[in-house]
């Protein structure tokens, strides 16, 4: 027997509600859409349900709209039925129910060590060393990468290891100078990057694991020598062919990697994604994305990922991510889509919650001034009681908004048209008081999106005479 599922909704939902509701049902979930009396869904209380609510019969759970804020557990004692909260957008509950991928996935687990480097170790103080460290660690790195430049001495390496690892943090040496090297495994690293069959004795000289390339650029043979000499040894290591940027020997340093992989089916492999990344005018969300995939079909072990250009500066923060999603992908057998979007920063999928029609319908029921303000594949829509308004252009709509006397409101209303203009152009989703989202490359430690939100749904759509009076 089908699950019986009661969607409850207000009044002006209701329609789209409905349509949903006929497109998931199946012989395994039956929906009910049932209206509570109001107009917003989200401005029920738990007091309004409990009087208004009349359920069908044979319901065997309850789903409230993703914005209703009311209390569930009070809500279930009172209807004797289990009271979830769902999507906050009307398009998202198919993927709730597991219509398509997309519902509530873990991304607690991955596989790949994550290396982030440091590029001017050499010229950064033990606390700024830590401080950097930290960000890195938050944005989740699980190895901090020590990068030497060339002809900058670094005096102070063995004090920033000793720091490093008194704090907490696994530590890797990057030097193409030997003895920084050297100075590095016997101070204690974790890592070296790198060594060669040439340079293999340097690993004897203290605890760090070897990251091994080739001794010449492209040369596998040499780096096939190197690992069966750490494996003759018994010795830990990592091997990385060296991934080429684009045009400078790309295609051919990943197929390097898909034959190492298929002589040395069980060896750890790292790939370091600087080159691809720093080197090339892309957003690297797409970037990232791209060589997880090749990372993830190879089972590749690890990763050195460096933000240093400006337009990578969340670099380690999406592979953390891309290695997440691709993980929880693999293990499900599917295609990458579906496990919670984090690298889709510019699109959605989809991009519009409502129809043109059914926003005209909702605008001939609104009875008051305040605008709403949505965006369907035929432009910007403003609508209140005086009328519906639908433009690609914030521009061409503001003539008709009539708010030039009213100084907070216009304000309210170029913020919100701008970010809908933004949403309409690039085929982001966009929802009213509420930031646009950017996946990974847009979040911040400092919540900057709830102290958004509450800044405009305090001053928004609800904007009331006493906040417009304070206002001027």
């Amino acid at each position: 027997m089908a699950e019986r599922v009661a969607l409850v909704t207000g009044s002006l939902a209701e329609p789209r509600i409905r349509r949903i509701a006929q497109e998931i049902a199946d012989e395994a979930l039956d929906p009910v859409v049932v209206n509570v009396g109001v107009k917003v869904a989200a401005l029920m209380t738990a007091e309004i349900v409990e009087r208004r609510l009349k359920l069908p019969e044979r319901i065997d759970r309850v789903l409230m709209p993703g914005r209703f804020r009311g209390d569930l557990d009070r809500l279930a004692a009172r209807f004797g039925l289990p009271f979830l909260r769902g999507p906050e957008e009307a398009a998202d509950i198919p993927a709730y129910f597991g219509k398509g991928r997309g519902g509530a996935v873990s991304l607690d687990r991955q596989d790949v060590l994550l290396f982030a480097e440091i590029v001017d170790a050499t010229r950064l103080t033990i606390d700024e060393l830590l401080t950097r460290a930290r960000f890195l660690k938050g944005e989740g790195a699980d190895v901090i990468d020590l990068g030497a430049l060339p002809d900058n001495p670094f005096p102070h390496l063995e004090e920033a290891i000793a720091a490093l690892k008194a704090n907490g943090f696994r530590v890797s040496v990057d030097s193409f100078d030997p003895q920084e090297l050297a100075r590095g495994t016997r101070a204690g690293a974790d890592y070296l990057l790198s060594l060669n069959e040439h340079t293999l004795a340097i690993a004897e000289e203290g605890p760090a694991v070897p990251v091994l390339v080739p001794a010449q650029a492209g040369d596998l043979p040499s780096l096939l020598r190197a690992i069966e000499t750490c494996e003759a040894r018994g010795r830990p290591f990592l091997a990385d062919p060296i991934l080429d940027p684009i045009h400078l020997g790309f295609t051919a340093s990943l197929l390097r990697y898909a034959e190492l992989r298929r002589l040395k089916p069980d060896i750890p492999i790292l790939m370091g994604i600087g080159n691809v990344t720093e080197l090339t005018d892309a957003d690297t969300t797409g970037m990232n994305a791209l060589l997880m995939g090749i990372i993830s079909e190879l089972r590749l072990n690890a990763v050195l990922a460096v933000q240093v250009s400006p337009h990578c500066r969340t670099a380690v923060r999406e592979f953390d991510r891309a290695r997440r999603e691709f993980f929880a992908a693999r293990e499900a057998g599917a295609l990458p889509q579906g496990f919670g979007g984090g690298l889709m920063a510019l699109r959605d999928r989809r991009p519009f919650t409502t129809t043109p029609q059914e926003v005209d319908r909702l605008a001939g029921t609104v009875a008051d001034r305040n605008f709403r303000i949505e965006v369907t594949e035929q432009g910007i829509h403003a609508y209140n009681r005086d009328g519906h308004h639908v433009a690609q252009d914030p521009f061409d709509l503001f003539p008709h908004l009539k708010v030039e006397d009213d100084g907070a409101h216009a304000f309210y209303l170029g913020v919100e048209t701008a970010r809908a203009e933004i949403a309409l152009k690039l085929g982001k989703r966009y929802a009213q008081d509420e930031p646009l989202k950017w996946g990974v490359a847009g979040e911040t430690s400092a919540s900057a999106e709830d102290a958004h939100r509450l800044t405009f749904k305090e001053a928004g759509s609800t904007l009331s005479a006493k906040k417009k009076g304070e206002a001027t």
